[in-house]
């Protein structure tokens, strides 16, 4: 990219435009620039360190600590910050009148926006605060009774499998659990572990699309397409997924889709959003007071009362932002990350790795594992010694350090982790 254009870049990505401040020439730039990286397609640029320090920059992050935890919760780059502050200051002038009669009225054109990001009809998608809320929403919404079955498996998200434990101990449903055996390089044979366990009286399959604890992908559409031959519902956990590789929801053939956007499109924290097929709306009770719980309308899931309005419109630069970059070209490098810092470290005798090889079933997420060390003790020695922030996972059978780069995280970061893994495992 000649360099007039990379200034151009960092100018867009820096002052893209959003609600009562808008500019519309800096509008136009960004438009440009994303009309421009489209034309060469969407996988240029990829190992091209000059081009990633723009988008560096349009980050606040710490020069002094390598943050490597972004699969928890993601920093937002500068123009979401600036828009979150920007809306909260504004609503403070008068909060009643600009939060419920302006503000307000920012829901339906982001609703569509997100619509957009995630290729399904507006009336499809619920903006709420995290993935917990949206999936807790189906969870407890659905009909079922004493008896019913429900697929799920020892490595879901705590919240959601406390929630299932929650309506076993009070509906009497009944929770049939998959030990998954990770990682897993067939997804047929990670599917048939989810349909080989559905009976008669199976009703419902939950999903995690991604495993958190170690960045397993689990085939949706193979699970979905044999649970709908057998007239059973499917939950997609889609907490580390949605803006993390590029897919779109309908792709997946589930009825129900959750995410948390303060992860992967690194919108404001407590920013999430709920999917659920259109047909199957009605099927699910509202989670909180509504006038029509049982209604057709996707809306009757945001009956929230009030709630931080600064940080949910603030969620549309944090789309802009996402979109300028491309799905495609941000996968790409985001496994290209992956993939450079593990190939360093991959051959020593002491080190192995909870995540799958496989392309398509893995992207930025790893964790790693070295004999003789507790996961605690790994993280624990890099942030002590190194000053680089990962996370110890120690849920079932997944043991290990996950690590989680993100757009903003260089060649010379992961340099500095594996060198530090090494020194752990000892050369």
């Amino acid at each position: 990219m000649a360099l007039a254009h990379r200034r151009n870049f960092l100018k867009a990505f820096s002052t893209l435009p959003f609600l009562f401040a808008v500019d519309k020439g800096f509008a136009s730039e960004a438009l440009r620039v994303k009309q421009m990286l489209a034309a060469e397609g969407p996988l240029s640029h990829i190992d091209d360190e000059d081009f990633w320090s723009w988008i560096r920059e349009a980050y606040t992050v710490s020069p002094n600590i390598i943050n490597l935890n972004n699969g928890g919760v993601a920093p937002q780059p500068k123009v979401v910050q600036d828009a979150h502050i920007r809306y909260y200051q504004y609503c403070n002038e008068a909060p009643s009148y600009y939060m419920w009669q302006i503000l307000d009225q920012g829901r339906e054109p982001l609703r569509e926006k997100l619509a957009g990001l995630c290729g399904c009809d507006k009336e499809e998608i619920a903006i709420n605060r995290n993935s917990t809320e949206g999936l807790n929403t189906v969870i407890f919404g659905l009909n079922l009774k004493s008896g019913d079955e429900v697929v799920l498996t020892k490595q879901d998200y705590p919240n959601m499998i406390n929630a299932w434990k929650q309506r076993e101990k009070r509906d009497g449903i009944k929770l049939i659990w998959v030990d998954l055996n990770l990682p897993e390089e067939d997804e047929n044979i990670l599917a048939a572990q989810y349909i080989n366990a559905f009976t008669p009286r199976t009703k419902v399959v939950m999903v995690t699309h991604l495993i958190n604890w170690c960045g397993q992908i689990i085939p949706v559409r193979k699970i979905a397409d044999a649970a709908h031959k057998r007239g059973i519902d499917v939950i997609a956990d889609g907490a580390h997924t949605l803006a993390h590789f590029d897919f779109k929801i309908p792709d997946l053939g589930c009825d129900y889709f959750a995410s948390s956007l303060h992860k992967w499109l690194s919108a404001p924290f407590g920013s999430g959003l709920l999917y659920v097929r259109r047909e199957k709306i009605k099927d699910v009770w509202a989670l909180l007071s509504n006038n029509e719980p049982d209604g057709t309308d996707i809306r009757k899931f945001e009956s929230l009362g009030t709630r931080s309005f600064a940080s949910e419109m603030a969620i549309g630069a944090a789309v802009d932002f996402h979109d300028t970059m491309g799905s495609s070209r941000k996968e790409a490098r985001l496994r290209m990350l992956k993939n450079y810092w593990v190939d360093q470290v991959r051959n020593h005798p002491k080190i192995s790795f909870n995540q799958p090889a496989s392309s398509n079933l893995s992207c930025a997420i790893a964790s790693i594992a070295i004999a003789g060390k507790k996961p605690e003790e790994i993280s624990g020695e890099l942030f002590s010694k190194y000053k680089i922030h990962t996370v110890a996972i120690n849920w079932e059978n997944i043991h290990g350090v996950r690590v989680t780069p993100n757009v903003y995280t260089s060649k010379k970061d992961l340099d500095k982790l594996a060198g530090a893994i090494l020194a752990i495992a000892g050369r």
